[in-house]
């Protein structure tokens, strides 16, 4: 694994415009960074990461399967308690997943470790599927790369596969999000468009523009009764929003399922570490409060059970407080503790992995890069290519 520099293409961000990519910059800065790419060996993606991610994503299926016939594990997993039956029998009943993606601290020699599943959100989904692959092309042709570069990728095919797997009978499928949100309207839109593919006639409403008819029955600023859903909105609020009552009789179908809600946040890695302590892809962790605990000494991560973009993450290095902590609103719940252990550092960046996981299957990897140890909503996006 190495980090390269390269020219960037002269016309990357006039193609990133036409494609509909607005959130390449993030407060003037860029978010997508091909002055630098990541090449790998074919060795270090099917034994360092594919196989890896495929394991712990069994690992965390059979904890969602002990965790669906717990009340202990839903409480530890600050599932509300109105919902637990919800959750378990959207298991129970099979209701399929579209996605999801681990984070790894990977250097190309030992073995990936694992920050955190996101399990319920598809940050990153459309340059990992789409631009970095238009990049790898647009480079082999300019004679940049070798010809026989390839790319860790079958995101965009696994997708509309996965699409039509769901839904082997086409029909109707809503889509949900913030509307005015540029980045998650932009990325619903090309789920939209991969829905298309797989033969589905997509329909857009906006999460705020949901109602609910005297049926019981969710329905779209038209009136027309939701029956499925893709929704870009997180699990750990809709289980607690004033909608979330009627989920049990709305006879609505949602992607990601509701029991993604128990993957979804920092809980399973306490959980994963107790069943497969030492595990080499796992970082020693404990609920904070634990006894256990101790054993990861001064130096830890602090983590809220619910937290995105590295907000309200805390990093205790030999006791003290190391990095700045963004206070994104996540505070004021349960934490848990992973053991400290630093991103990989090339060219005084820290990289992490994001290993797509599609259906049952590994997909394809995403990097970000930042000078600080945690990776936040300003982490640059930097692309890959396999070169055995």
């Amino acid at each position: 694994m190495e980090r390269l520099r390269l020219e960037p293409r002269t016309d990357w961000d006039a193609k990133a415009e036409e494609l509909g990519f607005t959130w390449r910059h993030t407060d003037g800065k860029p978010y997508w960074d091909e002055t630098a790419a990541y090449a790998f060996s074919l060795a270090q993606i099917e034994d360092g990461i594919e196989a890896p991610t495929a394991e712990l994503h069994g690992l965390c299926l059979d904890l969602v399967n002990e965790a669906v016939q717990s009340e202990r594990l839903m409480e530890q997993l600050d599932i509300p308690e109105p919902m637990r039956d919800y959750v378990a029998d959207s298991w129970k009943r099979q209701e399929p997943s579209l996605y999801g993606r681990f984070d790894f601290a990977y250097d190309g020699a030992g073995p990936a470790k694992l920050y955190e599943y996101n399990a319920d959100t598809p940050t990153s989904i459309y340059e990992t599927a789409v631009f970095q692959w238009l990049w790898l092309e647009d480079q082999i042709a300019a004679g940049v790369l070798p010809a026989d570069a390839d790319q860790f990728n079958s995101l965009h095919e696994k997708l509309v596969d996965r699409f039509r797997a769901i839904f082997p009978n086409g029909g109707f499928l809503h889509f949900s999000s913030d509307a005015d949100f540029v980045e998650d309207r932009q990325t619903v839109r090309f789920l939209e468009d991969l829905a298309r593919q797989a033969g589905l006639d997509p329909q857009f409403v906006a999460i705020d523009q949901i109602g609910l008819n005297e049926d019981g029955r969710f329905v779209d600023h038209e009136n027309w009764i939701i029956q499925a859903m893709f929704k870009l909105y997180p699990w750990e609020q809709m289980l607690r929003d004033d909608y979330a009552a009627p989920l049990p009789t709305a006879e609505v179908t949602v992607l990601e399922p509701a029991w993604k809600s128990l993957l979804s946040n920092k809980a399973i890695l306490p959980l994963l570490w107790e069943r497969h302590p030492g595990h080499p892809n796992l970082l020693e962790s404990y609920f904070e409060g634990d006894p256990k605990a101790t054993a990861l000494g001064t130096s830890y991560v602090r983590k809220p059970l619910f937290s995105r973009e590295g907000d309200n993450v805390e990093l205790i290095d030999q006791g003290l407080s190391a990095a700045e902590v963004v206070d994104g609103g996540y505070g004021e719940g349960r934490y848990i503790r992973q053991a400290l252990h630093n991103p990989p550092r090339f060219d005084d960046n820290y990289v992490i992995v994001g290993s797509w996981v599609v259906g049952e299957e590994p997909a394809g990897i995403s990097l970000r890069e930042d000078q600080g140890r945690i990776t936040r909503n300003t982490s640059r996006f930097v692309p890959h290519f396999i070169r055995d």
